[in-house]
């Protein structure tokens, strides 16, 4: 059936998908056309392509039907995301760079109902670890190739290192499987350090490696390590020379990209599919189709390179990795959750007890107002600056009739306030603590109105939140309205549909958690207690990691 080459081109132009074959008989005894979609992650498009190539040339046909392949290069979390409740002219087949992926869409269409596809994941076609990469003066910042790479190299805080975005990139997905496996509780909790890291790294997230390669092209010396896979640093370097890359596996271990074949079957596909897709699949695991995989930069589906690579030409070797076990659904999923919950932005007000006996001293030997000081500059330095934060100091009567002083109003920590950032200004403000100190804890009053302040100015795109942090229990019982009173004002003044969470942070152990626990209960938040100094920055950073889940955890 021949078709016109100027419709076709249109087509093409229109759908953005490469229409593979011209003319896909020359007189075979065909009805119409069939197409057949394929879906492919970008690194493998050229080899699927020439395959689709070699598969038109038989001039197949199925139930008297010409089969047309058209193979469209699609992100494969974009395709994870769409396929559960695709309708329109969906894909029959898909070339994901990661079962990860798969996995997690296959849960999705489990989850969707009858009318979603089913998720038929074959054999890989080829595959390529993930590797740390960079320039050749960024890695040699880490001891290569002199040392072996090593994961806990790299997330030295003195490292500069550019995640890829997880949701959004399978490099990115990956690297949080590893550092979530090196620094994650065996319950699927996040630790303190798994928090802190995600949070520091969070902040130089790029959309995608195409942009850490980038970094290097725009200037070598400068630009940080990143993942990828080992595929794209012998590709970028047959194409790039005078900007290549080094990428070699970190010793502790890596995940492999396994480039598997996801047959997506529905009931009402046409008649004829399903056979299309198994002649298909024959040529993508022919042997010319895995010499073209090999020349273009992949390992065997079995793991093994090219004997010939070396670091001098492709910037990678071909020796033996040592690999870790790829996540299932399950543990993909809890992998985005955690990472939606620390990226989601927040406005916080921080609110800290300034009462005389915030003078005493803790275990470390430093006062309980330095220790709540340095914790919160800790976890400041780890948000960026689109996040709003504000600071408020109580103890009795501090800025009359008030029991409280804003000494840094709520807004963005990059937004310049008379001459230097909010970030700069919070960091004065909390040095101001110390100085502070004196009177009584006038909790409940202060409590209130840190919570009415942050509901009257609620952002919908951001976590609303306050945190407060005290050593002692409500002791201005002359003024003050009563616990009982606090929690049922509370309670009536809530907005489901602009939820304020208010976490309390009980500084050692004379502190009233019975109190504390049914403030925070009363507005959907946490109460954690913090006996010890070093204990008050994990305790903050627990608080972030279950944002997402707020009010309802």
């Amino acid at each position: 059936m021949a078709l016109p080459v100027g419709a076709l081109l249109g087509v093409i132009a229109a759908a953005g998908v490469t229409v593979v074959a011209l003319r896909v008989t020359s007189g075979a005894d065909c009805s119409s056309s069939l197409p057949l979609k394929v879906a492919v992650t970008p690194a493998a498009l050229d080899v699927v392509n020439a395959a689709a190539q070699d598969y038109q040339r038989s001039q197949p046909v199925v139930n008297n039907r010409c089969v047309q392949i058209q193979v469209e290069s699609r992100n494969a979390a974009d395709v994870a995301n769409e396929l559960p409740t695709a309708q329109i002219n969906p894909h029959s087949l898909w070339i994901p760079d990661s079962s990860m992926w798969a996995a997690e869409a296959q849960r999705q269409a489990a989850e969707t109902g009858p009318e979603a596809p089913k998720l038929d994941i074959k054999p890989s076609l080829a595959s390529s670890p993930l590797v740390m990469a960079g320039s050749e003066s960024a890695m040699s910042k880490i001891g290569f190739p002199v040392s072996p790479v090593s994961w806990s190299k790299v997330l030295d805080p003195k490292v500069q290192v550019a995640m890829s975005d997880p949701t959004m990139t399978s490099e990115g997905l990956a690297s949080l499987f590893v550092i979530r496996t090196l620094l994650g509780n065996a319950d699927g909790t996040p630790k303190p350090e798994l928090v802190g890291t995600l949070l520091r790294v969070g902040r130089s997230a790029v959309p995608s490696v195409r942009d850490s390669y980038g970094k290097v092209t725009t200037d070598a010396e400068k630009a940080p390590l990143f993942a990828a896979t080992e595929q794209s640093v012998v590709a970028n370097n047959r194409s790039a020379k005078d900007n290549a890359v080094l990428g070699a596996p970190p010793k502790e271990g890596t995940l492999s990209f396994d480039y598997p074949l996801v047959r997506v079957s529905r009931p009402n596909e046409p008649e004829g599919i399903g056979e299309a897709s198994a002649e298909f699949e024959r040529v993508l695991r022919s042997a010319e189709t895995v010499k073209r995989f090999g020349e273009a930069g992949f390992r065997t589906a079995q793991g093994a390179a090219p004997a010939k690579w070396s670091t001098d030409v492709e910037g990678v070797q071909a020796g033996d990795v040592k690999l870790i076990e790829t996540p299932n659904a399950d543990q993909v999923s809890e992998l985005l959750r955690t990472w939606g919950a620390i990226s989601l932005d927040m406005r916080m007000l921080t609110v800290i007890d300034v009462s005389g006996s915030m003078i005493e001293k803790s275990g470390n030997g430093k006062t309980r107002i330095e220790a709540a000081t340095q914790a919160s500059m800790t976890a400041l330095s780890m948000l960026p600056d689109t996040t709003q934060i504000g600071l408020w100091a109580f103890s009795t009567e501090k800025k009359p009739p008030n029991d409280w002083i804003e000494l840094v109003a709520i807004g963005p920590l990059g937004e310049p306030l008379a001459g230097v950032t909010r970030r700069k200004r919070l960091e004065a403000g909390a040095s101001q603590l110390p100085g502070l100190v004196g009177g009584g804890t006038a909790l409940n009053d202060t409590t209130l109105a840190a919570f009415r302040h942050v509901l009257a100015g609620y952002d919908p795109s951001k976590v609303n939140s306050v945190v407060l942090m005290t050593d002692g229990r409500n002791d201005d019982t002359g003024s003050s309205i009563d616990t009982a009173t606090l929690i049922e004002t509370l309670k009536r003044e809530a907005d489901p549909a602009k939820p304020v969470p208010i976490i309390m942070v009980g500084l050692g152990d004379e502190v009233d958690m019975d109190a504390l626990r049914a403030i925070s209960s009363a507005t959907g938040g946490k109460a954690y207690q913090a006996p010890n100094p070093e204990d008050i920055r994990a305790v903050l950073l627990d608080a972030v990691s279950q944002r997402r889940c707020r009010p309802n955890c």
